[in-house]
């Protein structure tokens, strides 16, 4: 995805006009704390049912999945500099791009971590969730200097060669 998740994809019907109804970007902050991690969840599962966003099962369950791994590492690993974050879901024709920007400057990195460890995996099963539905995930700095961590996934199932 040559725009990173963010731009106007194919138009499923092959067509050009205007956005289909489900497609848009929608933005929430919520405090850096525990309880924020279920909350960001239900409100993207709600977010896509409500705006009937066709997406599967296994997709909304991955899509959750790395909303949790995104929130839970703002809250454990950020809240120190970044007592807020933001969770940003944008749908485009054929694509649903999750985010979590935090104000800490630390570029996080998926590392494989010690099999008697019970964290420090999160990143990695974000890119690979990512990776088995045929999308991408990355992580960028902002201007302000902090980081947006985000995960784009086709709506359509990936095609196996």
């Amino acid at each position: 995805m040559d725009n990173h998740g963010r731009g106007p994809g194919p138009r499923p019907d092959g067509g050009t006009e205007g956005p289909l109804p489900y497609e848009g970007v929608w933005r929430f902050t919520a405090p850096a704390v525990d309880v924020s991690v279920p909350q960001a969840r239900h409100a993207v599962r709600d977010l896509l049912f409500r705006q009937g966003v066709p997406v599967s099962d296994d997709l909304v369950q991955g899509l959750l999945l790395i909303v949790s791994e995104l929130v839970t590492n703002a809250v454990r690993h950020a809240a120190l500099l970044s007592p807020m974050l933001a969770v940003e879901v944008a749908v485009g024709a054929e694509w649903v791009r999750v985010s979590v920007e935090d104000s800490h400057p630390y570029r996080p990195t998926a590392l494989e971590a010690d099999h008697g460890q019970t964290g420090g995996r999160g990143l990695l099963l974000v890119r690979e969730i990512a990776r088995e539905a045929g999308g991408v995930c990355d992580v960028e700095h902002t201007a302000s200097g902090g980081k947006v961590i985000w995960a784009a996934l086709p709506l359509t199932p990936a095609r196996v060669l």
